[in-house]
C-alpha cells in the first residue's frame, strides 16, 4: 500500500495549492465551520455575505446579537435557528475564557489538547467542526477528517467501516509531518479529489489521480 505522503504528492500534482480556508478573519473562519454543517460552502458563503453586508462579523457583535435577528442572517446555511444557537454558544464560551482586554486569537494560545477539549465541551461543537476552528482560524496541527476523508481512507483500505472519527484522525497525525500547512493543504486537497472525482455514487477511479493507488 502506497503512504499517505505520497497520497499528498499526487493529489498536489495534479490539483495544485487549493487556497483553503477561505475566510478573511479568524471570527469569519470560525463562523464559517459552524455554519458548514450539514450544507455545501455555496449556502455558507451567502449567509457570511449576509452578515458582511449588515456589518456584524465581529466577534463582540456577533456575542451580543440578539439569537433571532443572528437566525435571519444566516438563514442561507440551513438549519438556521440551530446553528444561532450553536454559534452563540461558542461565542459565549470564547468570551468566557478570555480575560478583560484580550482579543479573539489569545484564546488560542494554550495547548492544542486543552483547546480541543475545551471546544468539545460546547453544545453543538463536535470533532469536525472543532478541529476546523483549531486548525483554520487557530494554526494549531490538528487533521480534520470529514466525509471527503473518511471516502477516500476506506475506498483505499486504510480503515474500515467502523473506525472512529478519533482513529481516523490519530492515523492523519501518525502518518504526517505536523505541519499547520500541510493539514491545510492535506484536507482541502482531499476535498477537492472528494467533489471530482471520489464521489459517493459513480466514482471516476480511472480519472482520479489516486486511482494507480486503489487496493485490488
Amino acid at each position: 500500500m502506497s503512504s499517505l505522503p505520497e497520497y499528498y504528492k499526487a493529489l498536489f500534482a495534479h490539483f495544485g495549492s487549493q487556497h483553503w480556508w477561505p475566510g478573511d478573519t479568524t471570527i469569519e473562519i470560525m463562523v464559517g465551520a459552524v455554519l458548514t454543517q450539514n450544507t455545501n460552502w455555496q449556502n455558507v458563503e451567502k449567509a457570511i455575505g449576509n452578515l458582511k453586508s449588515a456589518g456584524v462579523l465581529d466577534f463582540q457583535t456577533l456575542l451580543h446579537l440578539p439569537q433571532p435577528v443572528l437566525a435571519d442572517y444566516i438563514r442561507p446555511s440551513g438549519y438556521y435557528n440551530l446553528k444561532a444557537v450553536r454559534l452563540q454558544n461558542l461565542l459565549v464560551f470564547i468570551d468566557s475564557c478570555l480575560d478583560e482586554g484580550q482579543e479573539l486569537d489569545s484564546f488560542f494560545l494554550d495547548d492544542v489538547d486543552v483547546l480541543r477539549g475545551q471546544l468539545l465541551s460546547v453544545k453543538g461543537i463536535g470533532p469536525e467542526t472543532a478541529d476546523s476552528i483549531l486548525l483554520y482560524a487557530g494554526g494549531k496541527p490538528v487533521f480534520v477528517i470529514d466525509t471527503y476523508a473518511y471516502r477516500l481512507l476506506s475506498r483505499h483500505g486504510f480503515v474500515g467501516e467502523e473506525t472512529s472519527y478519533d482513529e481516523m484522525r490519530e492515523l492523519m497525525l501518525d502518518a504526517l509531518p505536523h505541519e499547520v500547512p500541510l493539514f491545510n493543504e492535506f484536507h482541502a486537497l482531499i476535498v477537492a479529489v472528494g467533489k471530482e472525482f471520489c464521489r459517493k455514487k459513480n466514482p471516476d477511479c480511472a480519472g482520479c489521480p489516486l486511482g494507480s493507488f486503489l487496493v485490488r
